[in-house]
């Protein structure tokens, strides 16, 4: 399947950090946390990501664009005018990127409403934001998805609070509301598997958010399932929490690393 990245945001919590580039820039362990994610998806075979680009797009761009120059030895011969990448040392990934400027200011449904065409005849595709992480079994939860039919899948986790509810009726979610009081309760994670079908909920008004009026709908009909997990989840909201996830990198403790 292919997967949308949600990457145009402000992540205007993160203070310094985001006044210069976009979040999904931000490094873990000196990389971006936008390129941990697609890590951990290719680990899954999924290696064709469409992305989401909005404020300062042109540097998610500039990243991949020089992603061989960074992650490779090079010899640039400046009498030939060539430069030669050298992979002997280092892995070459085996993705295609989609780079795709869906506003500055558009609200999610908007930018996922954009990347129809980029979907094309697929019937299913993944989509996730591009601050979070996880370990979830993206394999047992693509089953799960074309198992039960429906339009969508909703990774459904359970952290300590300061999160949105989801009501859960067996694995049908019947109810959304997005960071309600409380806790305890199980969250949208962030991790989606949808049909195709979900473009009929969308449209491009640029202030159309994904998670109000499009998953309510598709709670109400009885359309959107919850696949729970119970593992490693953390998004990078703050930026206590970028250094919490600096910490696992660091200490060798990181759970979304790929597993061999």
């Amino acid at each position: 399947m292919k997967v949308v990245i949600l990457a145009g945001g402000l992540g205007s919590r993160l203070g310094e950090e985001t006044s210069i580039r976009p979040k999904p820039l931000i490094e873990i362990g000196g990389l971006p946390i936008i390129w941990h994610i697609m890590k951990y998806y290719s680990s899954f075979g999924h290696n064709e990501f469409i992305i989401c680009l909005g404020y300062k797009g042109f540097l998610i761009k500039e990243f991949f664009l020089n992603y061989m120059a960074h992650l490779s030895d090079m010899t640039i011969d400046f009498s030939t005018n060539k430069t030669i990448y050298d992979y002997s040392k280092h892995q070459k990934e085996p993705w295609k990127v989609h780079l795709v400027h869906t506003g500055d200011t558009n609200m999610t449904g908007s930018r996922v409403n954009q990347i129809q065409s980029y979907i094309g005849n697929d019937e299913n595709f993944m989509l996730t934001y591009g601050d979070g992480l996880c370990n979830a079994d993206f394999g047992l939860e693509e089953k799960f998805h074309l198992e039960h039919g429906k339009i969508a899948t909703m990774l459904a986790v359970k952290p300590a609070g300061r999160f949105g509810a989801l009501n859960i009726d067996g694995t049908a979610v019947v109810n959304f509301e997005e960071k309600p009081q409380g806790d305890g309760s199980y969250i949208n994670g962030g991790f989606f598997i949808l049909n195709k079908k979900i473009f009929d909920y969308l449209d491009n008004d640029p202030e159309l958010i994904f998670e109000q009026a499009p998953l309510r709908d598709l709670a109400k009909k009885r359309e959107l399932e919850a696949f729970t997990h119970a593992g490693f989840w953390q998004c990078m909201d703050t930026l206590r929490d970028k250094q919490h996830l600096e910490s696992l990198w660091h200490q060798g403790d990181a759970p979304w690393i790929e597993k061999k």
